[in-house]
């Protein structure tokens, strides 16, 4: 049984990305912060349970990711996949209103977060038999075109790009493959403000459509059950009629 961790796993994405991993067999260790929600998705999960193993951590915090990879190596004895999930953004305001502590709020999670449960997966991942693994890193649509008023968002999944380049690139000695999947407008708790009408880059307001969670869970299992002799580099999972192609 290969064994998958999954950061932000108490809600949406992260929530639905490991269900759907535990679903396809694997043993998933369920990372965030609030360990009732952990627990919620280990329930959720049914018969799969047993094979859950939430782990209550702060990933912006160096010795809890080196606290939580040690509870996963203590439970399973090795990682086949990180999903980087876990994410937040700050409030859709003008870029100079923004407070020094908003900013350094979305850095700490988005990017910072990643490359400290990165380094450590790359650690066991070297050093364990058969070495190698995945790690596949949440994106955005923001990764490659800013909504109105989300400099912080858009500067950290920018980021994520060139780290998953660098990751790619220095995972190669190791068998270690890493991709991306840049997401566009899923149906989570985080995006239900889309259905009233958010900001655009002609200055009015629209509702956008969404998509099922279910779609980038989908995406993440078989970015995941690749061989490590393949990789998705990057994949972009999007509500078909959101704007971004085109001109809107």
């Amino acid at each position: 049984m290969k064994i998958a961790m999954v950061t932000g796993a108490g809600s949406g994405i992260g929530r639905a990305s490991a269900l759907a991993l535990l679903g396809a067999g694997y043993s998933v260790v369920l990372a965030g912060r609030r360990a009732d929600a952990l627990h919620e998705t280990a329930t959720l999960a049914g018969s799969s349970a047993k094979n859950a193993l939430p782990v209550s951590a702060d990933v912006t915090d160096p010795a809890a990711v080196k606290a939580l990879f040690a509870a996963t190596h203590k439970a399973f004895g090795r990682l086949d996949v990180l999903f980087n999930n876990a994410g937040t953004s700050a409030p859709a305001i003008p870029l100079d209103e923004l407070s020094f502590e908003q900013w350094k709020t979305v850095v700490d999670i988005n990017l910072t977060a990643v490359f400290l449960c990165t380094q450590e997966a790359f650690r066991m991942m070297k050093n364990q038999s058969p070495k190698g693994g995945r790690i596949i890193n949440n994106g955005s649509i923001s990764a490659y075109a800013p909504r109105p008023f989300s400099a912080p968002y858009t500067a950290t999944k920018h980021a994520i790009t060139g780290l998953t380049k660098a990751v790619s690139l220095d995972g190669r000695a190791h068998d270690i493959a890493c991709g991306q999947i840049d997401i566009g407008n899923a149906a989570t708790d985080m995006t239900q403000r889309m259905t009233g009408g958010v900001p655009q880059a002609n200055g009015t307001l629209m509702a956008e459509p969404r998509m099922d969670v279910k779609h980038v869970a989908d995406a993440v299992v078989h970015m995941a059950n690749l061989p490590l002799e393949a990789n998705v580099q990057f994949m972009t999972v999007m509500a078909t009629k959101m704007p971004f192609v085109g001109r809107g």
